[in-house]
């Protein structure tokens, strides 16, 4: 399934402009994916094949692109870019949509942003789904601030650290704007609350892959929470776990129970 030949759709948060995705059946659950930093809904959901997934199992898929990313409204102000905010813009396309509540799966900062929408507007969640982040949602995941200076360096050459090297050259090869980038990774990495974390009700499935230096452990953050399930992604670091058959498989396992009553 190609992203270009669906029709990109737009809504308004604040004064930001959105863009969003849809496809699969109208009258089916409804997942909303929420893609990482730097990426895009067709390169985070749609080219690994999650879209086609979820289709065929006979959802009603949804993926937005995040304000500074993809088709979506780029402000290059850092305030923009709170977690708790891009977690607004898709509270806001759930409720534009009527589709509450809403399987929610997330890749890194995604999954971030799905963690403050769901202790936010649990009424919204029937689920989440958090890939690519585990304890680091809590703890941390190192300085970033290399990443915002190797966005903003005239040539990637003049990059030295090494993450921010991976996260340049992705930002080049999808063509975003590293201005808005920059100022995204600047105020984006709020930690959640452990706490509430703890207290909430909503089930959740952890996907890491067991070769990613960046997340922190899934089983550490299903540990802390209630109603959660860890899922180790065999020999995949950050950048490639997100289209593994592993994981594609245990999220239609996880959601399947989730429907049927069983988690």
């Amino acid at each position: 399934m190609n992203l270009d030949r669906l029709q990109a759709n737009r809504f308004t948060s604040g004064d930001i402009e959105l863009a969003f995705y849809e496809a699969g059946n109208p009258e089916g659950i409804p997942v909303l994916l929420i893609h990482g930093f730097a990426s895009t809904a067709h390169v985070n959901w749609v080219s690994p094949g999650w879209f086609k997934t979820l289709v065929g199992a006979g959802y009603r898929v949804i993926a937005l692109d995040n304000r500074g990313h993809g088709q979506s409204d780029k402000p290059h102000d850092p305030e923009a870019y709170h977690p708790e905010t891009m977690a607004a813009d898709a509270a806001g396309l759930i409720e534009d949509l009527d589709i509450a509540p809403a399987h929610v799966m997330g890749y890194s900062m995604g999954a971030r942003i799905t963690a403050f929408l769901a202790l936010s507007r649990p009424e919204l969640v029937r689920s989440v789904v958090f890939g690519g982040l585990g304890m680091g949602m809590v703890d941390g995941v190192g300085d970033w601030d290399p990443i915002a200076d190797a966005l903003l360096a005239d040539s990637i050459d003049d990059v030295i650290d090494e993450r921010g090297r991976m996260f340049r050259a992705f930002a080049d090869q999808t063509k975003s704007d590293r201005l808005a980038l920059a100022a995204c990774i600047r105020t984006s990495r709020t930690l959640v609350d452990p706490d509430e974390l703890g207290r909430a009700d909503f089930p959740a499935l952890i996907g890491v892959g067991t070769r990613d230096d960046i997340a922190g452990s899934a089983q550490e953050l299903a540990q802390l929470m209630r109603r959660a399930r860890a899922l180790d992604i065999p020999n995949r670091d950050h950048m490639l776990a997100v289209g593994d058959k592993v994981f594609k498989a245990g999220v239609l396992d996880f959601l399947a129970q989730v429907d049927g009553g069983e988690f």
